[in-house]
């Protein structure tokens, strides 16, 4: 279990992460979400004991990770894949941090073997590919078989493949009863692996829950119906105070209501329905709308001058 409570960390005058708490708990993928400079990469420093918080504290099973008696046998991380020296083979760097650890070195030929590493363990670190170093990054996460993982963009790099095996392993180890905290910017990804998300912004915490609460705070959060008396069903929504648009096919988006409600407005209309479904906003809609004001910097699409479509200014160059 990892456990996060007011954390706090300045750089100068910028203030990183900002009275920070949640709790990962085990048995589940919890997805870390947060825009770019939102302190996710800073807080896992701090919950691995590698940068100091100013106030709080971050404890893996209930204690600081520097009071960890042997600590790659309780927890693992994946924080940033290339940091290992280009010159050591794959196997050499395993092997070091196995008994530096005081584990059996028969478990590096098994997290090679695991993250698909086997033919290339002899070959220099500093020839591997970026995905390569993020299945490298894992093995070293995995070697002394921990009850907490975390990982910090684990997919960076990876082909579809290579994507869809992290996905699958992440989700294994959840089920193990493992504590799994996983960041990703790639919301579509989180919605498939994740079960709970911490969202922050800013350094401040947004939201925390399940992966289908969250996107039901959403309000893009809408009710899709078709009648063929549409026109009278309208009327009675608009009354019960629901905002109604008439689509171009017919049907109506009703806002306001829920779907039981909008189906007891048709019943009492007298309204057959061809159609009557609940549709909610993506992960990555969710997302954006919860994080809006936390963004950090945001880019602008103008069109061009000349009046040409952008993109064709675009792959011109301008």
């Amino acid at each position: 279990m990892i456990e996060v409570e007011g954390l706090t960390k300045r750089y100068k005058d910028t203030v990183a992460v900002d009275d920070l708490s949640f709790a990962i708990r085990p048995g589940q993928v919890t997805g870390f979400l947060g825009p770019n400079g939102s302190g996710k990469s800073t807080t896992m420093r701090m919950i691995m004991g590698l940068d100091a918080p100013d106030a709080g504290q971050a404890r893996i099973n209930g204690v600081p990770y520097r009071q960890l008696g042997i600590p790659l046998r309780e927890v693992g991380a994946l924080l940033e894949a290339k940091a290992i020296h280009p010159g050591r083979s794959a196997f050499n760097h395993l092997r070091y941090l196995a008994v530096s650890n005081d584990l059996p070195t028969s478990r590096v030929e098994e997290v090679l073997g695991l993250v698909g590493l086997t033919e290339v363990a002899r070959k220099r670190v500093g020839t591997f590919s970026l995905g390569m170093g993020q299945r490298l990054g894992i093995a070293a996460a995995l070697l002394g078989d921990p009850g907490v993982l975390l990982f910090d963009e684990p997919i960076n790099g990876l082909d579809p493949e290579g994507i869809l095996w992290v996905r699958n392993l992440l989700k294994g180890l959840a089920a193990e009863g493992r504590t799994v905290l996983v960041s990703s910017h790639l919301m579509s990804e989180m919605a498939l692996t994740a079960d709970h998300l911490v969202v922050i912004g800013r350094g401040r915490l947004l939201s925390t829950g399940s992966v289908a609460g969250f996107i039901a705070e959403s309000s893009q959060q809408f009710v899709r119906v078709r009648s063929p008396r549409a026109d009278d069903l309208r009327r009675a929504l608009v009354a019960r105070g629901a905002t109604v648009v008439k689509e171009a096919d017919g049907a109506l988006t009703v806002s306001g209501l829920t779907l039981e409600a909008v189906g007891d407005v048709a019943g009492a209309a007298g309204a057959y329905l061809h159609e009557l479904s609940l549709q909610s906003a993506s992960l990555e809609e969710a997302f954006m709308e919860m994080t809006r004001d936390s963004v950090e910097y945001r880019g602008e699409l103008t069109a061009p001058s000349d009046g040409r479509p952008l993109a064709d200014a675009t792959a011109s160059g301008k």
